[in-house]
């Protein structure tokens, strides 16, 4: 294939068109007016077309969601030629323009444009969208694909346009025309696809009144996207996810990490083996900027999307005019984000200049301004791994000049660091008071961490700083596995002080497991009635055996259309029979030996929650369970206490049974010293993306500055998740282990008896 951007397609498919065409269908979907008894065959509430931009993410026509009501619609979508199709809620969260009053039935101002949040996760395929400024053509061929009404049931549509040139020139409104094929009612929204390249580069708009084709939107327009009023470090702690904050205001940055960060994702093995867009542009011989490979390209792109978007258009175009040798034309619109950055290289550099200013770029975007933290810090050295790398094709001059430019930026990057923790230390407080507002008096009272979480001396204070975060009380069920009666359980419920006195207020004997949140429900409902608090809600800490430390707790509801407990309240999980753990060599034989590990114990946990500790000794999520999406086995014991003491660990495929010691994984990690320990119930396809959940796990644990954050954290992800924040989704079916070795459980290992 030929490198030239003509967009033009000569002759008929081959294998890499057939397998581009498979992917921009899997991505595309059909948007459907809300009504109850909806059904995904019906076409009266058709609207239209769009297509996945990102994951929950949906691009289409502004005048084709607004037929909705409310700005809630359904998009249906089908992974697959012989699936099923899927119907999840979602709503309209921007439309190009913003505002328009009382458009003609059927049309809208250009550029015509709405993202759609999905309310709820779901996995599915993305388009690969160009990062190139402007990809309009004047001649040549697109692809496009969309959904259309055939004999009174929505049907998939695809073919070939040929492009006529542009309407608009250079305004924002500018529009490419499209003729020599019929666009019937309902593709709008769909996408137009460069065959040469592989990227998504346009939004069908219209069909022709008179004839046939009719005109696109580049995607070059959602740039235009406005950036939501707001001081971006007043937000950098409104949801108490750091990680997220930086795209809180701005629709547009978010969406494209989003992207970028998926088809970096998606270059990693998986078990199902169907191309990725990266492949097969690779395949089309596609070569952006006449120095990257396609996949080369996929991980620069997600590399710089770890990291947090420019302040900018200014900084952007800044560092954009700053580059040697090259000239950046005026464009509109601007770039705005660091792709599209990289992609006005493509477009401008001298053909012998193009691999060192691909380079020189990325070396000034990891080393601009920004506020940092420790996974700043890790996402910047990926960056410069990716440097080095991609620098081995150019003198040695200029290596070791890079080489000692990152020097000095790691040492700014030390001095900047070093004076924050003594202005936070000058002023008396700790970066994790910034979660939650606590006072640093806790720290100099002298008193056991662990029991200034759960409240103690310290509670009247916690609770007039920090809200939902510190209790002097939790209520405690309390779960009995009877290995004589397989599938039954005793339990109990109680109300827990925070110096460890017990109020026991029902138990139950020999509850079938499966019904255990029906027997529970009005125990707990009565032990959360006295305990909480206006806008504080008491945690549960569900005390379980090692083998059922994975039920759903979090998920129960206490009424019919109740929000799950995790949702209502922090709920953490203990582990109830930690002194009768079989040894390693003893998982499969009952043998039942004390832990004489307690002392490890005890320190993991402090090194766990000292927020204070430096930076390389800070708490770090480990992943133990999944290598970039390739399940692996959980080590044994002994290896697990070889891990470094500040270690949280992290299971991404928990319920992913693959190895005979699989159930035993969470009771092995607990017998290893660990009383910290997040993961998420697997239930997904087996070549689901698993990236965003190794980010959100290890930015929540390594920014929380230090793991006491964590309950409240995972509380407040799940809020997320329910409330439909796209940006919370990879924590879907988390939970927690947070097994404090300073607050035992009562007893000895009994149920509470009555009193």
């Amino acid at each position: 294939m030929t490198d030239r951007h003509d967009g033009g397609a000569s002759g008929g498919w081959d294998p890499a068109h057939h397998a581009l065409r498979e992917l921009v269908m899997a991505a595309t979907v059909r948007i459907h007016r809300t009504g109850v008894g909806y059904a995904p065959e019906e076409s009266g509430a058709f609207l239209g077309s769009g297509f996945f931009i990102a994951p929950n993410w949906v691009l289409t026509c502004a005048h084709v969601i607004h037929g909705g009501e409310g700005g809630e619609v359904t998009v249906v979508y089908q992974p697959g030629p012989f699936e099923e199709p899927c119907a999840v809620p979602g709503k309209v969260a921007a439309t190009l323009p913003e505002h328009v009053d009382r458009p003609v039935q059927g049309s809208w101002p250009a550029p015509d444009l709405a993202l759609v949040r999905l309310r709820e996760p779901v996995d599915h395929e993305c388009v690969y969208v160009s990062e190139r400024p402007m990809p309009h053509y004047t001649e040549g061929r697109v692809f496009y694909a969309g959904w259309a009404p055939f004999q009174g049931e929505p049907q998939p549509l695809d073919g070939f346009l040929t492009v006529h040139g542009t309407i608009g020139g250079w305004s924002t409104g500018a529009q490419m025309r499209l003729g020599e094929n019929d666009l019937p009612l309902g593709v709008s929204g769909g996408p137009v696809i460069d065959p040469v390249r592989g990227e998504v580069v346009g939004v069908l708009k219209s069909r022709a009144d008179h004839g046939s084709g009719g005109t696109s939107i580049g995607i070059e327009r959602l740039r235009t996207l406005p950036t939501a009023p707001g001081d971006r470090q007043h937000d950098l702690y409104r949801h108490g996810l750091r990680h997220h904050d930086p795209y809180q205001h701005d629709l547009y940055q978010a969406v494209c990490h989003a992207h970028d960060r998926y088809h970096r994702d998606r270059q990693q093995p998986t078990d199902s083996g169907r191309p990725t867009w990266a492949d097969l542009q690779a395949e089309l011989g596609a070569r952006p900027g006449r120095t990257l490979s396609p996949d080369e390209r996929a991980e620069l792109l997600g590399r710089l999307a770890d990291l947090p978007p420019p302040d900018s258009t200014r900084g952007l175009l800044d560092i954009l005019h700053s580059l040697p040798n090259f000239r950046l034309p005026t464009l509109s619109p601007a770039p705005r984000g660091w792709r599209d950055g990289l992609g006005a290289l493509y477009e401008n550099a001298r053909n012998d200049g193009a691999p060192r200013l691909v380079v020189e770029y990325a070396m000034r975007v990891m080393t601009a301004e920004r506020p940092v933290t420790p996974f700043v810090l890790d996402a910047e050295q990926a960056l410069w791994e990716w440097i080095k790398q991609a620098a081995t094709r150019l003198d040695s001059d200029y290596r070791s000049e890079l080489a000692r430019r990152r020097a000095q930026h790691l040492g700014d990057r030390l001095r900047e660091r070093t004076g924050r923790d003594r202005d936070d230390h000058r002023t008396g407080r700790d970066r994790g008071e910034l979660w939650t507002g606590r006072d640093r008096g806790e720290h100099r009272t002298g008193r056991d961490p662990g029991e200034l979480r759960t409240g103690g001396a310290a509670g009247e204070q916690g609770r007039e700083h920090s809200p939902g975060t510190a209790h002097d009380q939790s209520v405690l069920l309390e779960v009995e596995h009877l290995a004589w009666n397989r599938g039954h359980c005793d339990w109990s419920v109680a109300v827990v002080r925070a110096d460890g006195e017990a109020t026991r207020l029902d138990d139950g004997q020999c509850a079938p497991l499966a019904d255990l949140a029906a027997h529970v429900a009005e125990p707990l409902a009565e032990a959360f009635r006295r305990c909480d608090e206006p806008g504080r809600p008491v945690p549960l800490h569900a005390a379980l055996p090692h083998l059922l430390l994975d039920l759903p707790v979090d998920e129960w509801r206490l009424r019919p259309g109740a929000d799950p407990l995790g949702v209502e309240r922090p709920v953490v999980v203990r582990c109830k029979d930690r002194d009768q753990l079989p040894a390693e060599a003893d998982w499969y034989e009952g043998e039942l030996p004390g832990d004489d590990q307690e002392s490890d114990r005890r320190d993991r946990w402090h090194r766990v929650h000292d927020g204070r500790e430096r930076a390389e000794n800070r708490a770090r999520a480990e992943i133990l369970d999944c290598d970039d999406a390739v399940r692996r086995p959980v080590s044994d014991v002994a290896a697990l206490r070889d891990l470094a003491p500040g270690t949280v660990p992290v299971l991404c495929r928990q319920g992913d049974r693959r190895y005979p010691d699989d159930a035993t994984a969470l009771g092995r990690i607990v017998r290893a010293g660990y009383g910290v320990v997040l993961w998420r119930r697997w239930s997904r396809q087996t070549d689901s993306v698993c990236g965003e959940f190794h980010r959100g796990a290890r930015m929540t644990v390594y920014d929380a500055d230090g793991a006491w954050a964590l309950p409240e954290s995972v509380h407040r992800l799940r809020k997320h998740v329910r409330e439909g924040l796209t940006e919370a989704f990879w924590a879907k079916d988390i939970a927690l282990l947070y097994d404090d070795p300073h607050q035992p459980l009562p007893g000895t290992g009994d149920l509470l008896q009555a009193p």
